[in-house]
């Protein structure tokens, strides 16, 4: 890729900048997506439900029947949001869904942060 260039700040600190041809991703560098996973690593660390990390992409999973159930997926949700804020990230909120299984589920309302994560159409009963 001719005409690019790019450096790395850590710590406030800059490298130099790095000009010409560079064999590397348009999306950008293997380095930055490692970088970026060892940001995230604790990320499920507090918890209860599962959480599978895939990139830039988060799921949280969990099995609620009860009004428990419903709380500790709540509660997770606040504490991810949490780290978010923490950490200087946020989450986009308008691609979250929630996908509720089985028959005559009562379409909890989950939020995230003030907003409310919308129900989707898919339904397995």
């Amino acid at each position: 890729m001719e005409g690019r260039s790019r450096r790395v700040a850590v710590n406030g600190l800059m490298s130099k900048w790095m000009f010409g041809h560079q064999a590397i991703d348009p999306q950008g560098s293997v380095l930055g997506l490692v970088l970026f996973d060892i940001f995230i690593n604790d990320l499920d660390s507090e918890t209860k439900s599962i959480l599978s990390k895939f990139a830039d992409d988060t799921k949280l999973n969990g099995a609620a029947d009860t009004q428990e159930g419903w709380d500790a997926i709540q509660g997770d949700l606040d504490k991810l949001e949490k780290w978010a804020c923490m950490n200087l990230l946020r989450f986009n909120k308008a691609k979250g869904k929630v996908l509720p299984l089985g028959g005559g589920n009562p379409h909890y309302q989950y939020r995230l942060g003030d907003e409310g994560i919308g129900s989707s159409l898919m339904r397995r009963t």
